[in-house]
C-alpha cells in the first residue's frame, strides 16, 4: 500500500497524462493509444492510469473535455473579440471545422460518438454539455447578428442547429479523409450556405 501511495503521489498531472493522450492520436492515431503505450509515455503503469481513469472510455472523454476546454477558452476570445458578427461567425467556423484528415480532436470525438451507445447516463450527460456549450454560443452570436440587421431574422435556436448539423456531416468527412473531400472545400459549401440563407446583402 505504501508504495502505491508514494506512486501516485509522484504521478503526473492529470492534465499532462490528457495532454499525453492527444499527443498519440495526434502522432499515431487513436488506434495507437492504449492504457499500456500512455503508461509508457507518461511514465506509469496501466494500473495507475485505470485508477485516475477506470476504463479507456472514461480517459477517452476525459481527453475529449480537456480538449473542449481548451477550445471553450479559444471560443470565447473568438466571440468576444473584435469584429462584426459576420466576421466572428466565419471565425466560429473556422474553429468548428477539422484542420484535416485525422485531425486529433475530431478523431477522438468519433470515437466518443462511436462509444456513447453503450455509454451510462453520467457519459451522455457530459457530452451533452460539451455539445450545448457550442450551441449556445452559436444562439447568442446569432441573435446578436440579427439584432445588428447584419443575420436576416431567422429562429437562431433552430438555424444553429441546422448549422451545425451541417458543420458536423462535413467535419467527419474532413476527419476521416473522405476521397473529394478537404477543408477548402467544405469551407467554400459551408459560406455558400451562410451567404444564401442568413447573410443581409451589404449590411
Amino acid at each position: 500500500m505504501a508504495g502505491a501511495a508514494r506512486a501516485r503521489k509522484n504521478a503526473p498531472p492529470r492534465e499532462e497524462v490528457l495532454a499525453a493522450a492527444m499527443d498519440m492520436i495526434a502522432e499515431r492515431g487513436l488506434e495507437k493509444l492504449t492504457m499500456a503505450a500512455l503508461g509508457r509515455e507518461v511514465g506509469m503503469s496501466s494500473g495507475h492510469l485505470l485508477y485516475y481513469f477506470r476504463s479507456k472510455d472514461e480517459l477517452l472523454l476525459q481527453a475529449l473535455e480537456w480538449s473542449e476546454g481548451r477550445l471553450g477558452a479559444e471560443r470565447g476570445r473568438l466571440l468576444t473579440g473584435p469584429g462584426n458578427a459576420r466576421e466572428r461567425l466565419a471565425a466560429y467556423v473556422d474553429l468548428y471545422v477539422p484542420d484535416g484528415h485525422r485531425d486529433p480532436h475530431w478523431t477522438l470525438w468519433l470515437e466518443v460518438w462511436n462509444r456513447s451507445q453503450n455509454a451510462d447516463d453520467d457519459a451522455r450527460e457530459r457530452q451533452a454539455a460539451i455539445e450545448g456549450a457550442w450551441h449556445r454560443d452559436l444562439v447568442a452570436l446569432l441573435a446578436e447578428g440579427i439584432s445588428r440587421g447584419q443575420f436576416r431574422p431567422v429562429d437562431a435556436d433552430r438555424f444553429a442547429a441546422r448549422l451545425r448539423a451541417l458543420l458536423d456531416g462535413f467535419s467527419i468527412h474532413v476527419a476521416v479523409g473522405l476521397r473529394g473531400t478537404n477543408r477548402e472545400q467544405v469551407m467554400g459549401h459551408v459560406r455558400e450556405f451562410i451567404a444564401d440563407s442568413l447573410l443581409v446583402p451589404g449590411a
